[in-house]
This record gives structure tokens, sequence and C-alpha cells, in this order.
């Protein structure tokens, strides 16, 4: 076997504060070899990004480094900063997690492309313009020549992430580190990206580094994984290995916090606790206070495990590791205090008539306009929502589902009444609520209410977090007739906070709990139906395990109505009775999750579904994936006919003729808009050939 790309051993990173070092990476070890990908996962603050960061020698000044990071011939820990520059410019190459934050939004996306190969005299000048489009060429950006020159907000996501990796592979690097490269991508768009890093890995015969929380990612993508919790690796092995028979409770947690595309609706089982800081460290194993199995055993609680030999090829850092039965990862404890009996003591919100939908919305527009001139003038709308149909019945989910940009958002709030509608009709528990008046529908809002996506910007920071869930109360002017403080302390014990919480200010919580103060606020008022915007998307899945949970107990328990909008398609399937499937502002596809999961009509639902990452390495071989084409068209200026055709594997002269009406067709069991719906199975080859990777 030839020599390792990077060797890492006795890997330490502390950081100095004020009057306290931080140890954020504690002892790792780890090689990385030629055509190989390591994939390392863990939770937010495992020590992932600082590894990273600290094998590209790119730590801030406050940061003490220890330990050997030898990569070829360079030990990027006692290396000058001009060898380190080198070094970055001709070996390591980075893809950082925000596209967005990784390029200069006041230079054009061929120029910084290439301007790394320019400084370092691989590229000249005359020639820069020319290898920026073959790089460009070569991660799929459409019309190379022509975008080069355009600037970063010009690209769409999932462009400016490809034109991040052109960056990093320009210089034809023998390691590339991808830190949570497809976070903040749409499926359809993560599936992309993933299959360029995977092409010009293979090609250059590179090694990867890639760092995800996603482990449906990490199975259809790494070789090799390394598990990381408080700052050190607590289990490594082949990537089938890992997922088949993990060897360290932490991991084997993980995986089975997991919602999964490919399972049934069983009750998730989270790790419970948060996930230890550096600076909370005490001795003994770190994971111990979540661990299902250290309950009462001296030995965890005086001595953190070595990473040891637990197989040929598997190191696990537990000291039970041979305890651990395969394939039956052990209950962490009581999961999630999911809605506890502090919910049946309070006053259930009235139900909506069983026969009846509680929400209908009917030929929902909303159209942006756009100005432009020195007069501001109208010169065109953005088609948000143009045409929606869809309804919700008491104690139902319904799932909303789509690329980024499809509409799904607008319409949730404009259901709300925070965006006004340019047409069509809204009813709330039948009455039109389409054009109220901003104080009736301040009324309506008392019984229909909307916990946002992220947590951190949907509180008040100057607020205490009692104030936050209190609020709606007094702006309605009930607080008394409520409870008052009582009520308030009622409803952080149903979403699992304690009462001695209320004092605290947001900066306080971690994201989870801030997520579980905004669904207490949302509930203060006893409502019928929530909106749910993305409730999940930004926190890890052990977090994001027991906020599912907790949303399907308050379901339960309130008979709470969801329409819960989302592009985990994992997680739809988990919580949804029926999913509706959204692109450029319209329902292409509903019906209920079994169905629509099992059966898709629509080729959109297809690609969607066949691009979501299974937590299961032995399925990536066997899966028929769709690797959509193309981006997102523009809503101002939507394609004739079917809006999908020009990313459609099955389009034809009618497709871009006609657009087709969303309907029942004889012997399918979905809803959809396509002339030529049916089963993945009926469609002939030719027509996924484009499409297919």
């Amino acid at each position: 076997m030839s020599d390792p790309i990077l060797s890492v051993r006795a890997l330490e990173v502390t950081f100095a504060g004020t009057g306290v070092s931080v140890p954020a990476v504690r002892g790792v070890d780890f090689d990385v070899w030629p055509n190989e990908v390591l994939g390392i996962v863990g939770e937010s603050g495992s020590g992932k990004s600082v590894t990273a960061l600290a094998l590209s020698g790119l730590l801030p000044p406050n940061a003490r480094v220890g330990g050997s990071i030898r990569l070829g011939s360079v030990d990027v820990t006692t290396a000058a900063p001009e060898a380190l520059r080198q070094m970055r410019g001709r070996d390591v190459g980075m893809v950082f997690q925000d596209p967005t934050t990784s390029l200069n939004p006041v230079l054009p996306i061929g120029r910084q492309v290439i301007e790394g190969q320019v400084a370092h005299g691989t590229v000249t000048a005359q020639n820069a313009r020319a290898r920026a489009v073959e790089l460009l060429r070569e991660v799929d950006i459409p019309d190379p020549a022509g975008r080069v020159n355009q600037f970063p907000h010009q690209f769409s996501g999932g462009m400016r992430q490809r034109a991040v990796i052109a960056m990093a592979m320009s210089g034809r690097p023998q390691l590339i580190i991808a830190d949570e490269p497809t976070t903040a991508l749409d499926v359809t768009v993560q599936a992309q990206v993933l299959s360029v890093l995977a092409r010009r890995q293979a090609e250059s015969g590179a090694a990867v580094i890639l760092i995800t929380h996603d482990l449906g990612v990490i199975a259809e993508m790494a070789h090799r994984v390394a598990v990381m919790y408080a700052g050190r690796i607590v289990e490594s092995g082949k990537v089938g290995d890992i997922f088949k028979r993990p060897s360290h409770p932490y991991t084997m947690a993980l995986l089975k916090s997991l919602p999964r595309i490919d399972a049934g609706g069983e009750r998730l089982v989270p790790i419970p606790g948060t996930p230890a800081t550096p600076a909370e460290l005490q001795g003994g194993c770190p994971f111990r206070p979540r661990c299902a199995i250290a309950n009462g055993r001296a030995r965890c609680a005086e001595a953190e495990p070595a990473l040891r030999a637990v197989g040929d090829s598997q190191f696990s850092a537990c000291h039970f590791a041979e305890e651990l039965a395969p394939g039956a990862p052990p209950r962490a404890g009581d999961d999630d205090a999911g809605a506890p009996a502090i919910v049946t003591a309070l006053q259930a919100p009235p139900k909506a008539a069983e026969d009846g939908d509680l929400l209908a919305v009917d030929d929902l527009h909303v159209h942006f306009p756009i100005r432009a001139g020195m007069l501001r003038r109208r010169v065109g709308w953005v088609r948000a929502v143009n045409g929606v149909s869809l309804s919700v019945r008491a104690g139902e989910t319904l799932g909303l589902v789509g690329e980024s940009g499809c509409g799904k958002t607008t319409t949730g709030r404009t259901i709300m009444g925070l965006i006004p509608p340019s047409g069509g009709r809204i009813t709330f528990a039948g009455q039109d609520i389409t054009n109220l008046t901003r104080s009736d529908m301040r009324r309506v809002r008392r019984h229909m209410q909307y916990v946002f996506q992220d947590p951190y910007a949907s509180l008040n920071p100057i607020k205490t977090a009692g104030d936050i869930v209190a609020e709606p109360l007094r702006i309605h002017g009930i607080y008394d007739e409520m409870g008052g403080a009582a009520r308030i302390g009622a409803l952080f014990e149903m979403v699992g906070l304690s009462r001695q919480h209320l004092n605290r200010y947001p900066r306080e919580f971690s994201g989870g709990q801030k997520q579980r103060i905004g669904i207490a606020r949302a509930l203060a008022l006893q409502p019928r139906l929530l909106i749910l915007d993305e409730p999940v998307a930004a926190l890890d899945v052990s977090i994001q395990a027991q906020i599912i949970n907790l949303l399907q107990d308050l379901q339960r328990e309130l008979g709470l109505a969801y329409l819960f909008i989302a592009h985990d398609l994992s997680v739809v399937r988990h919580i949804s009775d029926r999913v509706a499937v959204m692109y450029l502002g319209r329902i292409v596809e509903e019906a209920g999750k079994t169905a629509l999961f099992e059966t898709p009509n629509h080729p959109y639902t297809q690609s969607l579904l066949s691009a979501v990452p299974v937590p299961d390495p032995d399925v990536r071989s066997k899966r028929r994936r769709i690797v959509l084409q193309g981006e997102i068209p523009n809503p101002a200026r939507p394609p004739s006919g079917c809006t999908f055709h020009p990313r459609c594997f099955r389009a034809t002269d009618l497709c871009s003729a006609e657009a087709p009406a969303f309907e029942m067709r004889p012997g399918l069991a979905t809803r959809s808009a396509c002339h030529h719906a049916g089963p993945l199975a009926a469609a002939a080859p030719a027509e996924t050939a484009g499409a297919s990777a």
C-alpha cells in the first residue's frame, strides 16, 4: 500500500480565552489515503470543523496546536507561513459550508475560481479566463463562457457551491477538505453537488475528507468513517462496518435517531440531553451523561476510554464496546420528555368538525412586482405562488415539500396573513379569511400560529424566555384570563423545558431549546393549526429527533393540525399523513404519504425521492438515481406549458406547448400535473438516460 496523503497524530487544538483555555480537539489520530473518502461525522461542537481548519493551517491566532499533521512532506503544525501558503495553493482544496461567504461578492466568479493558480504562477494571466471557463465546465455550470464574468449573486446556491468546488479543484490538489458542502442545499441540488465532487475526485485520484452531520451522505460517499464527540474520535472504521455493527453507544444512538425515507413512522429514539461542550468536560467518558449503558458503572465516571481496536479495522472509545449487540442500538433513556401529563391539565382547544377541512386554500396566487428605472415602474411580476390549492383536516399533518424558491414559505406566510394574496381564496374553520382587516385577522391568529425555521432569529434577544412565550397572551389581552405565570410555566413543561428557565435569555439556550421556546409561544393561544416552516432544518440529528417526537406528542394530546413545510423528505415521510409536492409556485403531485413515497407518478417527485441519501451503504450501488440537470427556472419568466419540462426526463413537444391539469389519472394513486404521469418503472430507458447518474 502507498503512503497516506495525510497523517494526523495526537492532534490537539486549544483556544485561549479570558482566563480559561478551551480544548476543542483532544488527541485525534487518523490517516487518509489516495482515492479515499474519509467521512467525519458528529453533532455541532464536536470538533469537526476545527479539525479541518487545523489540517489546512487556517486556525485563528488564539489557537494553540499540538501533535503532528503531515501532508506529504509538510508538517502543518510547524511550517512557516509561506510554506503553508504554497501548500494550500498546491496540495489542499477547501470546500466550505456556506458558498455565499466563501465568494467575494464584488469579484466575478471566473476571477475567483482561478486567482489562486494565477497567484502561484501555475496559470498565466493570459490563459486565466480560458482555464476558468474550463473549470466551470468541469463542474457542470451551464454556459460557462457566459457565466465566467457573472458575480456570485447571479448564481443559485447550487451553482455557487459548484463554483467553490471548481476553485478547490483548480490546482489538482492531493487532498480535498469538504466541510458540510451540502448542508444548506435542496436534496436535488445536493445530489448534483455530490455527483460533481465524486466525479472530480475519481478523475484526480485525490483524497477527500468529507465533514457532515448527514449520515445518509456519508453512507453514499465515504469509504471510512470517523465519529467525533467532545473533541475526540470515539469510533472509526469502514463505512459498512460502522453502519451495520456500530461499537460505540453514541454512533448507535445517532443511527437510531435518524428519520429514514425507506422506513416506517415508528417513534424516533433521540439522544437525551445536549452535546457536551469542551468547557464542561469533567473527567470520565464525556458521553456518560447521555449514555444508556453507563448508568451505575463507576468505570465510565472514573476514566475516559481510549480509542482501541474492536475488530480488524474498527476502533471504539468505549469501555464496554464488546457488550453492545450489533443491530440493536440501546434506547438512550427516556428520550425527550415528550408531551407529559401536564398537557391534559390544560384546556384543550376546540376541535373542528371531523367531516370538514380546517384549512382550505383554493387557487391561491401571490405575485410580487418587479420594478426598474428611476421611477421604479413595474416591468413584470414574480409569480411566487401560481394557483395553489390544498387542504388540512383537524388532527392531520400535511407535508408541503419542494426545492428552495418553489413558493412553500410564501404559501405558509400568505395563509397566516403575513403576505397579501394576489388572488384565490383561503378558508379557515369555515370562514373566508382571504381579505380580512388587520384586527379581524389578529382574532383568527388565535387559532392559527406559525413556527419559524430559524430559532435564533425568531426570538427577541432582549426579552426573557418567559416574556417571549407570554407575549401572544398580552397582545390579545388574555394573560390573566389564561392563568398568567402559571400558564407560562405549564407551557414550558409541556415542551420539555424547566420552569427554572423562564428568566433566561435566548442566548443562554441551545438551538433545540430555542425551537422548543418557539413552539411554546405558538401554543400559548391554544391554536387549532400550526404552520411549521422548516422547524428542524437548523438542528443536529439528535435534537431534530427530540423536536419531531415532541410535535407528534402535542398533536396527539391536543388534536392539532399541522402544515409542515420542509425540504427534508425523510422528516416529511416520518411526520406527515398526506404530502403535497410543489414546483415553481404550483402543486404538481399530492397523495397520502404511503402512496406518494412508494408509488410516485410525477417525474419531479421521482427525482426528489431518488436524490434523498439513505443511511445504508449497501443501498448506494443498487439505487436508481435521477440527478436533475439545470437550475429551477426564473419565476418571473416561467417556461411555457409544463414549467418542469426543461428539466424533465419524460418531456415531449406536448409538455412545452400545454400546461397539464392537476387531476387523478386512471390507475394511479396520486393526483398529479403531468401529461405522462406514471410509475418510474414504466419509463423507457431512453427517457431517463439524460438525467440519471
